[in-house]
């Protein structure tokens, strides 16, 4: 029986897709946990050693990812984690910070009590990451919230393109998050969460557009900080010829 399903051509192609789904999903969370870092090169062979399956799935897994704004290939160079220049990034921000106001406005004018509750429940556990100090964590449940919130919304197309733009931000998200703006995220989505259980959705779209808006500031902010840092760092001095 076994047999004649895997010489069955439709079931085979469907294991493979299903694999090279399951190793995207991997290869994305090595990318968004910082493992793979902004501008590192990819391999198919060692992924593909890492992760135990061929390099087919791997291959496949590269594709979808770079549509997915997190890779990109270069011809007869190979495939990289994608780096996001600055001014990029802040544009990205502005967008989905109007996105995140129509959700916060359409999320107010009507949650269920266990679906409030559900969101209550993510805050929770954000606040919990913080009082850990615990940014993976932290990180983790930020995500849960923010899908959940678009799941919610109940617009496919927003989520997809919503989704794109936030992996796009994944390295410079990660570097926002110290104790002190943990702290002041999780504050955030607590107000996110009240003015949508009060029903408000004016306050609930402000809410949401000021986190992503504050998020960019903070953005800008650490970049600049960092670019000042590496001014400092003395370069080695240029070798003299005889």
């Amino acid at each position: 029986m076994a047999s004649r399903i895997s010489s069955n051509p439709a079931i085979a192609q469907l294991q493979s897709h299903s694999l090279a789904n399951l190793v995207q999903a991997e290869i994305e969370r090595m990318i968004l946990d910082g493992v793979l870092p902004s501008g590192a090169k990819l391999t198919e062979a060692t992924l593909a050693e890492q992760i135990g399956v061929s390099r087919g799935p791997v291959r496949e897994a590269f594709r979808m990812l770079e549509e997915a704004g997190l890779v990109r290939t270069e011809k007869n160079r190979g495939v990289f984690v994608r780096h996001v220049p600055i001014e990029e990034a802040l544009e990205i921000f502005e967008v989905r910070a109007v996105m995140d106001l129509y959700v916060g406005r359409k999320l107010a004018e009507g949650l269920s009590t266990a679906q409030i509750r559900e969101l209550r429940q993510l805050a929770d556990a954000m606040d919990q990451a913080v009082k850990g100090d615990n940014a993976h964590d932290y990180h983790r449940f930020n995500l849960q919230f923010h899908d959940r919130l678009l799941e919610l919304a109940g617009n496919a197309k927003l989520t997809a393109t919503y989704r794109k733009l936030v992996n796009e931000l994944s390295l410079f998200r990660r570097q926002n998050l110290t104790s002190e703006s943990m702290a002041v995220y999780s504050r955030e989505h607590r107000q996110i969460v009240k003015a949508i259980a009060a029903g408000d959705p004016d306050a609930a779209g402000q809410a949401m557009y000021l986190h992503v808006m504050n998020s960019r500031e903070r953005t800008l902010r650490n970049y600049e900080q960092m670019q000042a840092a590496s001014a400092l760092v003395p370069r080695p001095a240029a070798a003299v010829e005889a």
